[in-house]
């Protein structure tokens, strides 16, 4: 585990790795024995219909550190790297040091490399990419997307195949070339402490297995009973892992066990998309193994 009395006090930090790897942890600690503001870089656990299911910080951690950009958004709010970065740039121009922990991968590059500009998607684009979706699944949107995109975007995610579908629709530019034109970054990686949990296939699988079984003894199933009757799966807040297969249980399609299984297996798969995409773009991080 890295060495808090290493870690440049004048520096920001940023903690990237996948899922139930233990980031908030190293957040934590740093937060207590240097000081700093634990900021949210999941682009799920900034709702707040999910704080278990998301493995929020917990109310007694943020009794612990200030927090930020954690669960402050209704459930049917829409966000983006966009929202995000203009979040954050508000921190950072205020007085205090930041400790930025999370698993998407694209808020990091946004804002260490710089976001392109891209004009907001007009609801009528994003209706037609749904349809598209229901009609004919995902892979009729990447049919229709350019091949340099393609091979910048993670394929395996839908949220980013729509995304880049949704540009080239509503800009009639690819997103490639936006990213092309993509102004200086927020915040230069060479400014901070950039911190990558690399963590072994095996132990972190252990780990997902028993936190999705302790995530409902603390009580997730009740939080998806009380997103029931909202339930809509084009909403961003309701991609939180694990969340389709408890509604599912809900509505009497599996059981509870065939819905914990299901939802470890869906965790290992991102965890998996997580681990290759942090390797392959962060690859001047710090990288530690969490599980030594």
């Amino acid at each position: 585990m890295v060495s808090v009395k290493d870690i440049d006090r004048g520096q920001h930090v940023l903690i990237a790795g996948p899922t139930a790897s233990g980031k908030s942890a190293l957040a934590l600690k740093i937060a207590g024995e240097q000081g700093g503001v634990i900021v949210n870089a999941d682009a799920i656990q900034v709702y707040d219909n999910w704080r278990v299911l998301t493995a929020r910080p917990s109310a007694e951690d943020e009794t612990l550190a200030r927090h930020a950009l954690y669960g402050h958004l209704p459930f049917d709010a829409d966000y983006s790297v966009g929202h995000w970065l203009r979040e954050v740039q508000a921190l950072i121009e205020g007085p205090d040091r930041l400790i930025i922990t999370g698993g998407t991968g694209l808020y990091f590059s946004a804002l260490t490399e710089g976001l392109a500009d891209i004009p907001p998607t007009p609801p009528e684009v994003r209706d037609a990419a749904n349809a598209i979706v229901a009609d004919r699944g995902f892979q009729a949107l990447m049919d229709e997307i350019d091949a340099e995109t393609l091979s910048r975007i993670d394929t395996q995610n839908p949220m980013r195949v729509q995304r880049a579908w949704e540009v080239m629709r509503a800009t009639g530019r690819p997103l490639s070339q936006w990213q092309d034109d993509t102004p200086p970054p927020l915040l230069p990686l060479a400014d901070t402490t950039p911190i990558l949990f690399d963590a072994p296939k095996e132990w972190l699988n252990d780990r997902i297995a028993g936190r999705f079984a302790q995530m409902l003894d603390m009580g997730a199933l009740d939080e998806a009973r009380a997103n029931l009757g909202r339930w809509d799966p084009a909403l961003l807040s309701m991609k939180a892992i694990g969340a389709p297969e408890l509604i599912a249980h809900l509505q009497g399609e599996i059981t509870l066990a065939e819905a914990q299984d299901r939802a470890t297996i869906a965790t290992r798969q991102f965890a998996k998309r997580q681990r290759t995409w942090f390797r392959a773009r962060m690859k001047s991080w710090h990288r530690i193994d969490p599980s030594k």
